[in-house]
């Protein structure tokens, strides 16, 4: 091909058709191979609100691993998992463990949560007075210190920080402004099968299972089927941190950080 055929506007269009082409080519690829490892393997997760306080802070950007708990239609990504068949079956499905933090769909209006699974089916849960009582047993929870936090609309609150500890072992921090507030009493109810009983970490600021169910409320037992993942790892926050030089708790160190908090270790007297 000659320069002077290079310059016929017939040629010119063809190139350029070609290069679109490949391009389209090359973004049909990449989106096919990220909708499956979207699907597969893990997403991206940002927290909206307070009620994971002290685990997660609004602003965290966390990894969701949504092959730990099988398949749904709930773990498709882009929402499509709205406009297919209801049903109650995983594929691969395994239950998650007391203790882990999850993210799953809202069984009444198109929104994900996230929240720490409490009790699993065949257990036994209750709120008494602000303890958490599994089977039968008071959780253990070892009182930290007293904390004063601004929330995101620059309201003061004076938090006691409190380490739980459930039957197997998992430790984490949780949030009580006090014993008396309005989710700090929960007659004990037996979980079905299929079904796990959540609360958040915050537990004075968190809607969840001890929460009266629907729109706009609680989530009631959240169902397996309903599952997206297991929250894996806090990857980084672009949060603002204010007000430390006044006394308030500002937490740092966001980035690359494991969920299971571990607790400060207890001084033994000399």
């Amino acid at each position: 091909m000659t320069a002077a055929d290079n310059a016929r506007p017939g040629s010119r269009l063809r190139m350029i058709l070609r290069e679109m082409r490949l391009w389209l080519e090359t973004g049909i690829v990449v989106f096919i191979l990220f909708s499956a490892f979207s699907t597969l393997a893990g997403s991206r997760y940002y927290i909206p609100s307070e009620s994971m306080q002290p685990t997660l802070e609004v602003g965290d950007h966390i990894v969701v691993a949504k092959y730990r708990y099988g398949f749904s239609r709930w773990s498709l990504p882009y929402g499509v998992g709205k406009w297919l068949p209801a049903g109650d079956g995983r594929f691969f499905g395994r239950s998650p463990a007391r203790g882990d933090v999850v993210v799953f769909r809202h069984p009444h209006e198109p929104r994900e949560l996230i929240k720490r699974v409490i009790a699993l089916p065949g257990d036994r849960v209750a709120v008494e007075a602000g303890r958490l009582v599994l089977n039968g047993k008071v959780i253990p929870r070892d009182f930290e210190r007293e904390s004063r936090i601004l929330d995101r609309y620059s309201q003061d609150s004076t938090l006691q920080n409190y380490i739980e500890t459930l039957p197997n072992g998992r430790r984490y921090r949780i949030y009580e402004i006090d014993d008396a507030s309005e989710l700090d009493d929960f007659r004990e109810i037996t979980i079905p099968a299929g079904r796990v009983f959540v609360m958040g970490d915050n537990r004075d600021q968190s809607a969840d299972s001890r929460a009266e169910e629907g729109p706009g409320l609680g989530p009631g037992l959240v169902p397996m089927e309903y599952l997206v993942g297991k929250a894996e790892t806090l990857l980084f926050t672009f949060a603002k941190c204010h007000g430390a030089e006044q006394g308030y708790q500002c937490p740092r160190d966001r980035v690359w950080k494991p969920l299971e908090i571990k607790p400060v270790p207890k001084e033994t007297p000399a």
